[in-house]
């Protein structure tokens, strides 16, 4: 049969070992990795077979295994220069640390350090206490605990107060954020039974109090982060809701989300409730993401009353959830940040960012153009709107501006000109990320740092040239 006979192509591993190209990269691999390279691509070619394809060539077998090859031993998650106008890029790793947070950590665990050692004591200590003191004073909580995300913060949060009893919320803040959080389902899966209430546009104070009974555990408030309901609306406010949870003896948990800490000098937050006055609201415990306008790394961060955060402590699933040495430390540095706003938009990337005037873009725009030019690249200046991402202020833009390629062709064949072009700066050493819309490249400036534009440039000079 044809198939069987494409089978036979099949190359043995000893053949493929003992090329010439295999034997080339031995000496700079171990002799196992190849060996698995190889037979993984082998594999591969079997399964496609089974499906009808033919045996490919000798030489396309050996590419594969070099690709192989290099997929493992070289880095896959790299540096990429962000120009999207994205600035807190869920896909690229939500908020950039900048040199201040790394230089911290680096300094406090590139060697040994007192994680859980309390100095002053000579003995044991807890890790959150790296952290708690700062937090508790930049947000007026009582007492704080760390996890490893705020889908984790949520559900410990859960778990802990309201383990098979009612949890409370508005069917307008059901909310599902990137990833497929969704508020219903950590709500099950922390074994507990949601109530909602109101409608989607409508939620009032009455529509709680209808439904608190003896099994009633929690009151969940969700900020909708990356979404906004306008028109016929309303909602319970903070302090309207954290004085019926007091009036019925029953804790009112916010999940705020972004994680702005307190109230910071910018027109673009006006409208984002930060920590600091939740929390002086009445709510008893607050969660959210270290890692979006806070400019931290991935964590979800519980604070509030120590009544709550110290059941939340001894919880078993505290331990499963818990954040090592790299996560606090670059934590704590970027907490450190918010005791100065002028230090806050310094080394804080996303507030760096947001500083940015019209006159500084203009003139990055401008820069960039320029270098693109000199390299024989036809290109335009366009008007562009940033974003916060990251599912934070979604109602808000930022005026930008880009970098336009010019591609003179008809419209099928600028089309597929543009999208190779999209591709290829992602596949290039330090990967560049541009905006690939109606058949045209751009870069937007916003998220472009000045000494990345001549890795633009450079990268982008050979794609073309080619």
């Amino acid at each position: 049969m044809p198939q069987s006979l494409e089978f036979q192509k099949i190359p043995a591993v000893d053949k493929l070992l003992n090329h010439k190209d295999i034997k080339l990269e031995m000496l700079e691999n171990n002799h196992a990795l190849v060996v698995f390279c190889a037979q993984k691509v082998i594999d591969g070619i079997r399964k496609e077979i089974k499906k009808g394809k033919v045996c490919p060539d000798l030489s396309v077998i050996i590419k594969e295994i070099k690709k192989e090859l290099n997929n493992i031993s070289r880095a896959n998650l790299k540096r990429v220069v962000n120009s999207s106008g994205i600035i807190i890029h869920t896909n690229l790793g939500r908020a950039p640390f900048g040199h201040q947070l790394i230089d911290d950590a680096l300094h406090n665990i590139e060697k040994y350090n007192n994680l859980e050692f309390d100095l002053k004591k000579g003995s044991r200590g807890h890790r959150d206490s790296h952290v708690s003191e700062i937090l508790k004073y930049l947000t007026g909580a009582e007492d704080v605990v760390v996890v490893n995300n705020n889908a984790a913060a949520v559900m410990l949060i859960l778990r802990t107060l309201s383990k098979e009893k009612e949890v409370v919320v508005s069917r307008g803040e059901l909310i599902e954020i990137g990833g497929a959080f969704r508020v219903p389902d950590i709500i099950e899966a922390s074994d507990c039974k949601m109530v909602e209430v109101g409608t989607t546009n409508k939620t009032k104070l009455s529509d709680y109090e209808k439904v608190i009974n003896e099994n009633t555990a929690i009151l969940l408030k969700t900020h909708k982060s990356n979404y906004s309901i306008k028109g016929f609306t309303a909602e319970v406010s903070l302090e309207d809701l954290s004085a019926l949870g007091k009036k019925n003896h029953i804790p009112v948990v916010f999940d705020i989300g972004s994680g702005l800490l307190k109230r910071i000098n910018h027109p673009a937050l006006d409208e984002e409730p930060d920590v600091k006055q939740a929390l002086a609201s009445g709510v008893d415990l607050l969660c959210f993401s270290g890692d979006k306008l806070l400019g931290g790394p991935q964590a979800g961060i519980i604070v509030g009353k120590k009544e709550y955060v110290s059941q939340i402590k001894k919880e078993p699933m505290m331990r499963a959830l818990r954040v090592g040495k790299a996560t606090l430390t670059l934590l704590e540095s970027a907490a450190r940040n918010y005791l100065n706003e002028d230090k806050l938009f310094e080394n804080n990337i996303f507030f760096k960012t947001l500083r940015q005037s019209d006159e500084v873009l203009k003139v990055k725009a401008k820069k960039l153009q320029s270098m693109l030019v000199a390299e024989k690249i036809d290109c335009t200046i366009v008007d562009s709107i940033g974003q916060f991402g990251g599912g934070t202020l979604p109602d808000k833009e930022l005026k930008s501006y880009a970098v336009k390629l010019r591609i003179d062709e008809n419209n099928q064949k600028r089309s597929k000109i543009a999208e190779r072009i999209y591709h290829q700066l992602l596949d290039q050493e330090i990967p560049i990320l541009s905006i690939l819309k109606s058949a045209n490249i751009y870069f937007d400036i916003l998220t472009v740092d000045e000494n990345e534009m001549e890795i633009i440039g450079s990268e982008l000079a050979k794609i073309i040239q080619q």
